[in-house]
């Protein structure tokens, strides 16, 4: 908190004095959390009398809430009113998320303002997979099992115990493995909940590596997994992986609902499940073990044709 609040103080004090002697046509507000992060932009705005254009990415107050960091309704109302405010002082608020619109409607009284401006994938992953040399730590790995893999974030957002009840599922399903590369909150209690549930040979857990590294990893995986928890707040987001695994043109496995399940649906690129559904997901993962190689080829390629034409950068 102390670092927000700093960040926001600093920003609006020293902002304009820094930005003085320097033109700009508009001032663009990308929004990750917190976001309280805006309030230097709108502030600069101000003194120099520029439009405002905001990048909605996190919404808040949902999020705190579905994530248990803040219980107190009238916490919550408060801060809303905030985002609300906001969202009133802005020209123009991009959501990441069609599923957004309601969200700026609700907490702003308007939205005719909002816009939809979806995430993209890095260059990085755009490239052909085949040509890419496997990671180390993963080439072991390359030994004909169906390997689920999974990279990013572990953290609350991703229901996590739902996709080790997945594993569990599996367990007696020697030719199926999940690999799950990235770091986080509940890293720590993903690794004791693995040894507890005696479930090492199902999952290998590698850690974090650079995103410019994934493409090599990658090269071991039969299908990319996307997950979050039961939410409305995370329903109405696009995940930003499921941008980064439709171009590499692997097929996908989904344990979520809203925008992202209907994304998977729609392009056909994989299968999904609901969020918090590990026993769904399981059948999922047997579901696709049993396709041959050009079958998930296929799946994989209509997940990169869509991605190219509703997710292309240009």
């Amino acid at each position: 908190m102390l670092n927000y609040a700093t960040f926001v103080l600093t920003g609006c004090l020293l902002g304009p004095w820094l930005l003085r002697e320097r033109e700009f046509d508009i001032i663009f507000i990308f929004q990750l959390s917190p976001v309280t992060s805006a309030i230097p932009g709108l502030v600069v705005s101000r003194f120099r009398k520029l439009p405002v254009m905001m990048w909605v990415l996190d919404l808040w107050p949902d999020t705190l809430a579905a994530l248990g960091v803040v219980r107190t309704p009238w916490v919550l109302d408060l801060i809303g009113r905030m985002v609300g405010a906001i969202y009133r002082r802005c020209n123009l608020v991009l959501g990441q998320s069609r599923a957004f619109e309601s969200n700026v409607r609700r907490l702003s009284g308007d939205s005719s303002r909002f816009r939809y401006l979806p995430g993209w994938p890095e260059p990085i992953f755009q490239g052909e997979l085949t040509g890419i040399k496997p990671a180390a730590a993963v080439a072991q790995y390359m030994d004909g099992t169906f390997n689920v893999f999974f990279a990013g974030n572990l953290g609350e957002s991703q229901g996590l115990p739902a996709l080790l009840d997945a594993v569990e599922e599996l367990r007696n399903r020697h030719d199926i493995r999940f690999i799950l590369v990235g770091d986080g909150r509940a890293a720590g209690w993903v690794r004791a909940e693995v040894k507890r549930r005696n479930l090492e040979d199902r999952v290998i857990l590698l850690g974090r590596y650079p995103i410019e590294e994934m493409p090599s990893f990658f090269r071991a995986a039969s299908a990319l997994l996307v997950t979050l928890k039961p939410d409305p707040a995370f329903a109405n987001t696009i995940p930003g992986k499921v941008q980064a695994y439709m171009a590499t043109g692997l097929p996908l496995l989904g344990m979520l609902d809203g925008e992202g399940a209907r994304i998977l649906r729609e392009s056909g690129s994989g299968f999904v499940a609901a969020a918090g559904d590990g026993v769904g997901l399981a059948n999922r993962v047997r579901e696709m073990a049993t396709l041959t190689l050009s079958e998930r080829a296929a799946m994989g390629a209509r997940g990169k044709e869509y991605e190219n034409r509703e997710f292309n950068r240009e």
